[in-house]
C-alpha cells in the first residue's frame, strides 16, 4: 500500500518551570503519513534543537495544512538531509506536481531509487513552490516549454470494420509512421 503523505503544522512547548510560567512555543511543518507520526517527528527534531523532550514538554496543537490550488501543475524546490552508508549529506531536488504533498512523495520514491536512502533517513528541510525562471534542474525546465510536443512513433493500424478482424495475423503489424 502506498504510504500517502501529508503537511502538518505542529506547534508544541517544554514543560512550565517555577521562574518561567509560560514557556516559548516551538511551530514546524512536517511531512508525515499521519498526525501520530507528525508529533512523533516532531519531538525527534525538537529534542536535537532544544533542550526540550516529550516527556517534559506537551504538544499544543497538531493541524492539517492543505493546498490552496491543488489542480494547478507546479514546481517544487526542496531542502533535505539524508544519511547513506557513508555519511550524512545535504542536497537539492526540484519537482514538478499539483501538491507539496505528490512532490514529497516523488521525493522520497526518488531517494529510495537512486541514493537508496530510507524514508527513516531523509530530512525535508524546506518545501517551497517555484517560479518558472527560478528552477534550476533541467527534468523541470524541460516542461516549461509551450510548445513541448510527445511524438508517437510507434501505433498500429486499428481495423476499419468489424467484418475485417480476424483473431489470429499471420503477420506481425506494422507500427512505424510514413
Amino acid at each position: 500500500k502506498k504510504r500517502e503523505m501529508r503537511t502538518y503544522q505542529v506547534i508544541g512547548r517544554g514543560q512550565a518551570k517555577t521562574g518561567n510560567k509560560t514557556p516559548q512555543l516551538y511551530r514546524m511543518k512536517l511531512y508525515a503519513p499521519n498526525e501520530v507520526v507528525a508529533k512523533s517527528r516532531f519531538w525527534y527534531f525538537l529534542s536535537q534543537i532544544r533542550k526540550v523532550k516529550k516527556a517534559t514538554g506537551e504538544v499544543v496543537s497538531v493541524n492539517e495544512i492543505r493546498e490552496k490550488k491543488p489542480h494547478t501543475i507546479k514546481n517544487f524546490g526542496i531542502f533535505l538531509r539524508y544519511n547513506s552508508r557513508s555519511g550524512t549529506h545535504n542536497m537539492y531536488k526540484e519537482f514538478r506536481d499539483t501538491t507539496v504533498n505528490g512532490a514529497i512523495e516523488q521525493l522520497y520514491l526518488d531517494m529510495a531509487g537512486r541514493h537508496r536512502a530510507r524514508a527513516r533517513s531523509v530530512y525535508v528541510i524546506k518545501a517551497a513552490p517555484l517560479r518558472a525562471k527560478e528552477c534550476k534542474r533541467q527534468t523541470c525546465k524541460a516542461f516549461h516549454d509551450d510548445n513541448i510536443k510527445f511524438p508517437k512513433p510507434h501505433t498500429a493500424a486499428r481495423h476499419t470494420h468489424k467484418r475485417y478482424k480476424s483473431r489470429f495475423a499471420y503477420s506481425r503489424p506494422a507500427t512505424h509512421t510514413k
